[in-house]
């Protein structure tokens, strides 16, 4: 494996990853346990076939078993890809309650990244720390949200940051996330950042099945313009980063990830760029977003996906940040954005590290490998699905 990425190797703990193979000319399904990387394509064709399995992590160590080891060709010309596909990729909005104070700065700044710090400070006397500790749709939010629109500060992000209702939107389709190493896209902005997030694996019947490290590349300046431009936003070519791999829950197979280790998680987000006038030695900053602090478990909002919607071949969940870079990139006070050549490490002790390089969403590589391409060269390999 160390001919890909020395850095992910061979990981502790039972994990689902995809390789573009050039061995192969296709995406290969491979499975990573007792720290050995198998490739269990001819079992589990998709990543879907694990997710409407009746235990998920059962049928990755079954395939893995009858699986022979990875031989070192199978890795020339190969490459990391998103560890989903066939699966709708969803994200969960303004779940922390400093993410609530960043989307309200948002709108009240109006795209304008100078008002940002004079705004950010008004808004945390004027909301108050209880904020952070209030449960989203009780009676102490709606409270606050009274007393929030009382004072001219109301926004539809207090609705969905503590109201009974969470923002769950479409961050892209199925087969466009890119993975671990490859570029990330922005497009068309001067005002935007990368959102380091756990993002968890569901199966077709609405379990939490695993995790996997995600940055959720925002636009700040558009969505600031209207929250109705949250696709413009959010959903452009290589604007979605999830990997190395799906970590799988593995009671029972030797290991220690569970459900449990969702809320304990800490992650870490590193980034170092390029020179310029600010910071002529070059950039570095680094956050942590801690899940300790989120207002909604995951599983109320893994719930609230499968609340009148089904996800057949299962479903990825970004699950919102609380770690906002501010500092300031280009010039004192307009705060933080991104500069091609950036490099943006999300991650976690128990889940890796998902790396990849900024660029312009129009210099990415476009994304032309549809369903129709995958069903095409497993058919071609002689897979059956």
């Amino acid at each position: 494996m160390t001919s890909v990425d020395p850095v992910f190797g061979a990981p502790q703990g039972l994990h689902l990853a995809r390789l573009w193979s050039g061995l192969h000319a296709m995406p290969r399904i491979l499975v990573a346990w007792q720290t050995q990387w198998r490739d269990v394509t001819e079992q589990l064709p998709t990543v879907g076939h694990v997710l409407r399995a009746p235990n998920a992590a059962a049928a990755c160590a079954s395939a893995w078993s009858s699986s022979p080891a990875l031989a070192e060709v199978a890795f020339a010309g190969a490459h990391w890809l998103a560890p989903c596909d066939v699966q709708p990729v969803k994200a969960a909005g303004v779940t922390f309650a400093v993410s609530l104070l960043e989307r309200l700065i948002e709108e009240h700044a109006n795209g304008d990244a100078n008002r940002a710090a004079e705004l950010r400070q008004t808004l945390a006397v004027a909301m108050g720390a209880d904020l952070a500790k209030i449960v989203p749709g009780s009676a102490a939010a709606k409270a606050v949200a009274s007393q929030l629109k009382a004072q001219g500060l109301w926004s539809q992000y207090l609705e969905v940051g503590i109201g009974e209702d969470a923002e769950i939107f479409t961050k892209c389709p199925p087969l466009a996330a890119v993975g671990h190493m490859a570029l990330v896209g922005v497009h068309r902005s001067t005002w935007n950042n990368p959102e380091p997030e756990l993002v968890l694996a569901l199966d077709c019947g609405g379990a939490i099945v695993g995790a996997a490290l995600g940055n959720d590349v925002n636009l700040r300046d558009v969505e600031g313009r209207s929250a109705l431009l949250l696709g413009r936003a959010k959903d452009n070519n290589a604007s979605t980063a999830i990997g190395p791999s799906i970590r799988l829950f593995d009671a029972g197979f030797g290991d220690s990830f569970a459900a449990d280790d969702l809320l304990e998680a800490d992650i870490a987000l590193d980034m170092n760029g390029p020179a310029s006038a600010l910071h002529p030695a070059g950039f570095a900053a680094s956050i942590v977003n801690s899940m300790r602090h989120i207002s909604r478990s995951p599983q109320e909002l893994a719930r609230q996906l499968f609340d009148g919607h089904d996800y057949p071949d299962g479903v990825m969940l970004f699950c919102g940040t609380m770690a906002v870079p501010t500092a300031d990139r280009l010039k004192v006070g307009k705060g933080f954005t991104h500069m091609v050549g950036d490099v943006v490490r999300v991650s976690s002790p128990k889940l890796g590290a998902l790396q990849n390089t900024v660029a312009l969403s129009t210099d990415a590589p476009p994304w032309r490998y549809g369903i129709v391409d995958l069903m095409r060269d497993l058919s071609k390999a002689g897979i059956s699905v």
